[in-house]
């Protein structure tokens, strides 16, 4: 997929792999839409970018917002690539992962689920099927290929460590609908993949008041190789390869280093 002249989309896009990846399809030629909601960040990145990229602060919560992020990016030129690496805000009253059945006998409400499955799962969605809209109204390029979308799956969606059945259950969602997604758009010329990261020293990990160093420390070990935390830039790396692959359709890629969780 040749980013010449085109747009690109990431929302997200201020965070850390976001960053990453912006950086990286900016490189490519792509106009970027850093879509999110870390305004400073945002505006700082679409500066250091140029060449047209833009800031748009969008919530993922709100349709009509991811809407209005897809329709930037097809007014700067023909919207190429959407990359989907955005989080969200935790459950209210949320105080991270929990089990089903806590030690009190009292199982995980309803919306603390439902609220995980928007936020990793059918904000995605949402995502997807506005810039898919988008793209379907491009001309081709060659092999009639008209866009590349790319979700961010986790390991977590295929094995997770206990308390994390909501957002192991959105995860495993974005893998499961990889494959028909690309099978849907395969008319259209718009490819679909995902991306499985394991353990990444992100932004994520900024609140828990540790060193890189110290962070490296206590996660690096449970990747078998190499023994340290992902950079974000090699999730990056891989995006911008499965643009430019137009063979890449239909299929989650696991960037672990080998990880797997167990129980």
């Amino acid at each position: 997929m040749d980013l010449t002249n085109a747009s690109a989309l990431v929302t997200g896009g201020a965070g850390g792999f976001g960053s990453a990846t912006a950086r990286r399809l900016a490189a490519a030629g792509a106009k970027v839409v850093i879509a999110d909601v870390a305004d400073e960040r945002g505006q700082a990145l679409a500066k250091e970018l140029g060449n047209g990229s833009v800031y748009v602060r969008t919530d993922i919560m709100d349709e009509a917002s991811i809407a209005n992020a897809v329709k930037t990016a097809a007014e700067l030129a023909p919207l190429r690539a959407a990359v989907v690496v955005h989080g969200g805000p935790p459950p209210p009253g949320s105080k991270g992962a929990a089990r089903v059945i806590n030690r009190e006998g009292q199982r995980l409400p309803v919306a603390h689920f439902a609220h995980y499955a928007y936020v990793y799962l059918t904000s995605a969605y949402a995502v997807t099927s506005y810039a898919a809209e988008a793209m379907a109204k491009n001309a081709p390029l060659a092999d009639n290929q008209r866009g590349v979308l790319i979700n961010t799956a986790s390991i977590a969606g295929f094995e997770a460590t206990p308390g994390q059945v909501p957002y192991s259950a959105a995860k495993g969602g974005i893998i499961g609908m990889t494959l028909t997604l690309a099978r849907d758009l395969a008319p259209l010329g718009i490819r679909a993949m995902a991306i499985a990261p394991g353990t990444f020293l992100t932004l994520a990990y900024s609140g828990k008041n540790m060193s890189t160093e110290e962070l490296q420390a206590k996660w690096g070990p449970t990747v078998p190789n190499p023994k340290r935390m992902g950079d974000p830039d090699e999730y990056a790396r891989l995006a911008a390869h499965i643009v430019d692959n137009d063979f890449l359709n239909g299929t989650t890629i696991r960037l672990d280093g080998a990880q797997r969780f167990q129980a």
